[in-house]
């Protein structure tokens, strides 16, 4: 019996809490306005996929497979993104909203996080080499032997990074962000 492979199809304003997406893969595919709230999409594999304007927020991805997909105006609250498979994980997110999410021990090497909300995001032990956060909150967002390498955070706000721990070289941060990468130093940064 083979997998099931659904290629090039748009998904409308489908709610898919009491009617779950079928176990298999999905290349191609748009979903547009969908409701996943608290499912199941453990072991599915997204190819070249895009989700616009959807509700992701608790949904269970254990060893779901994420390659070059875009999330665009999405709600994704505590996902635990370490727990997807970690073969050819790629993506990107725009206007969305990640807070209480884990990547913890996650590659994320070049990904784009604009306009999105992090607030207590875990990226503890994660690869963030190049990555870039254009406009995004970081309040609480947990950075603990983290590759930093390459990272862009020069217009991102309320990040608190410890050069000690975690890798920061060539990392881009702007004058504004200072206080976040002085923080346990308890140092007073005034403008005057």
């Amino acid at each position: 019996m083979s997998e099931y492979y659904q290629e090039d199809k748009q998904y409308t304003n489908q709610e898919f809490i009491t009617q779950p997406l079928k176990a298999g893969t999905y290349e191609l595919c748009t979903f547009k306005g969908c409701n996943f709230n608290n499912s199941n999409l453990n072991d599915i594999k997204f190819i070249d996929c895009s989700f616009d304007n959807c509700d992701l927020s608790l949904t269970k991805i254990n060893n779901t497979a994420f390659r070059n997909i875009k999330f665009t105006n999405c709600k994704l609250l505590g996902l635990n993104f370490d727990n997807c498979n970690n073969f050819g994980f790629e993506v990107s997110f725009k206007n969305c909203v990640l807070n209480h999410s884990s990547f913890y021990q996650t590659r994320l090497k070049n990904t784009l996080f604009e306009d999105t909300s992090l607030i207590e995001t875990d990226f503890a032990e994660s690869n963030l080499e190049g990555a870039v956060f254009r406009n995004c909150d970081l309040s609480g967002a947990v950075f603990d032997r983290t590759n930093l390498e390459k990272a862009d955070f020069t217009t991102s706000e309320n990040y608190i990074i410890d050069p000690d721990i975690n890798k920061i070289k060539e990392a881009r941060f702007s004058l504004t962000g200072l206080p976040g990468l002085l923080a346990k130093h308890r140092i007073v940064v005034e403008r005057y």
